[in-house]
C-alpha cells in the first residue's frame, strides 16, 4: 500500500537528507524502496541494509555506485560511530547524489561520540497504519477501516494479512523478536526476561496511569530500573506514554503517566469490553498527526490528558506553547458529557473540543463540544489540527 509519507519525503530529499525512524516492520524499508524504485526521479538508486552482510561490506567500503542518484541506509544506527561517518560522507558526496537513513529505533537515542549532523537532515516518523491512511490507500467506510485496525493492528503485514490468524500469528514473533534482537541493543542479555515480564504488565494497564512503584513490586526490580525499561520501549517505539497536561511542566512530570502501545493489537483485553484497545488505538493516531506536524511544520505540539485532584480524567489534550488546541474523550457507546469535560471547554474557549464515542447513532452538537461517531472522527484527524 502506498503510505502517506511518501511524496512528503521525496520533496524534502531533494534539499537535505532524510531520516525515517519508527517502529520495527511499520514499513520503513519498503518505503525506502518505493521511492529508489522511481527510477526517473532517482536513476540507479540503491538500498543498503546494515543487516545483510554483503550490504555491510559495502558501506564499509563506501563502495557504492557513484552514479546512484539515491542511496538508502537501513538500520544505520547499528554501526558504531554512524554519526560522524554519515557527515564525512555526505560532506563528501557528489553533488547529484542523496542519502536516506533509516532505523528501527529513535535516531538521537543513540548517542555515540561524533560530529554533529545539524542542519544536514530532515526527520520524519513513520507510524502504523491509520483510519485516515487506510482509506486513501484501499478504500472502504471508516468503521470498516476502524474496525480492521482494532482486530488486526496498524502494522501492514498483520492488516492487510488474509485472516485475524495470521495476524495473531505474526504479532507472536515479532514480540518475541523485538524483546530478544532490539532489546539487547540497549540492555544486557539476563534483563530480557525482566522486560518481557514488564511488556506483559504494561499490555494490561492501557488507558490507566502507570506506578513503576507498583509493578516493581510485582516484579522484584527497582523503579529506577523500570524507567530506564521503559525509555528503552519507547526509543524503540514499542510504547508510548502520555502525561497530564499542566501549566507547570515539572509537576506534570511528577504525576503518573498513561502507556500506549504503537501496535493496537498488543493491547490485552481478555477480560475487557474492547475499551482500552480503542482508547489505544485513537492515542495512537492522535500521536501520529502530533508527529507528522511537528515532523513537517515544526511545531512544539504534545499530546497529553487531564486529570484532576479528584482522580476525573479526560483521555487526551493536544497542547502547543502550554495551551490546549484540543481536548477528545473517549467513550464506546456512552454519550453523556462529564462535568469535567463541559468545565474544560468553559476554561479554554479556543480549544476544539470533542466526545468521540465507538458507537454512536447521531452527531450532536452541544455547545462547544461536538459529538462525533469515533471512526468518521479519525478519518478527518489531520483536519482538526
Amino acid at each position: 500500500m502506498k503510505r502517506d509519507l511518501l511524496e512528503r519525503i521525496s520533496s524534502d530529499l531533494d534539499r537535505k537528507m532524510v531520516f525515517l525512524s519508527g517502529p520495527r516492520q511499520a514499513g520503513k524499508t519498503t518505503l525506502a524502496k518505493q521511492l529508489a524504485g522511481q527510477s526517473n526521479r532517482y536513476p540507479g538508486a540503491q538500498v543498503l541494509n546494515w543487516d545483510v552482510p554483503q550490504d555491510r561490506s559495502i558501506i564499509f567500503n563506501r563502495s557504492w555506485s557513484p552514479s546512484a542518484g539515491l542511496v538508502v541506509f537501513d538500520e544505520l544506527h547499528k554501526m558504531k560511530g554512524w554519526k560522524p561517518w554519515l557527515k564525512g560522507v555526505f560532506d563528501a558526496r557528489p553533488s547529484h547524489q542523496i542519502y536516506m537513513v533509516t532505523g528501527s529505533a529513535r535516531l538521537d537515542a543513540f548517542r555515540q561520540a561524533g560530529e554533529s549532523l545539524a542542519g544536514r537532515y530532515f526527520s520524519w516518523r513513520l507510524h502504523p497504519v491509520s483510519v485516515e491512511e487506510w482509506l486513501a490507500s484501499e478504500g472502504g467506510t471508516p468503521a470498516q477501516a476502524l474496525n480492521r485496525i482494532l482486530e488486526r493492528g496498524g502494522f501492514p503485514e498483520p492488516l492487510l494479512a488474509d485472516s485475524a490468524r495470521d495476524a495473531q500469528r505474526w504479532r507472536r514473533l515479532y514480540l518475541e523478536g523485538l524483546v530478544r534482537e532490539d532489546v539487547l541493543e540497549f540492555s544486557r542479555i539476563h534483563e530480557v526476561r525482566a522486560m518481557r515480564l514488564f511488556v506483559d504488565m504494561l499490555r494490561s494497564r492501557v488507558g490507566s496511569p502507570v506506578s513503576l512503584a507498583s509493578i516493581s513490586r510485582d516484579l522484584q526490580v527497582s523503579p529506577a530500573t523500570l524507567a530506564k525499561y521503559l525509555e528503552i520501549l519507547e526509543a524503540l517505539y514499542v510504547v508510548f506514554t502520555v502525561r497530564p497536561f499542566h501549566r507547570n511542566i515539572a509537576r506534570a512530570l511528577l504525576k503518573e503517566p498513561k502507556v500506549y502501545f504503537y501496535d493496537v493489537g498488543m493491547v490485552d483485553e481478555k477480560l475487557g469490553d474492547g475499551g482500552a484497545r480503542f482508547e489505544n488505538a485513537c492515542a495512537a493516531m492522535l500521536l501520529r498527526q502530533v508527529h507528522q506536524v511537528q515532523d513537517e511544520q515544526g511545531r512544539d505540539l504534545q499530546l497529553q490528558y487531564i486529570r484532576d485532584k479528584e482522580g476525573r480524567e479526560i483521555d487526551f489534550v493536544v497542547s502547543e506553547n502550554d495551551a490546549p488546541l484540543l481536548v477528545a474523550e473517549a467513550k464506546l457507546t456512552e454519550n453523556s458529557i462529564s462535568n469535567l469535560l463541559a468545565s474544560v471547554a468553559d476554561r479554554f474557549p479556543d480549544a476544539k473540543t470533542w466526545l468521540v464515542v465507538r458507537h454512536l447513532r447521531n452527531k450532536e452538537q452541544r455547545g462547544s463540544i461536538s459529538i462525533e461517531p469515533a471512526a468518521d472522527w479519525l478519518a478527518e484527524l489531520s483536519a482538526k489540527f
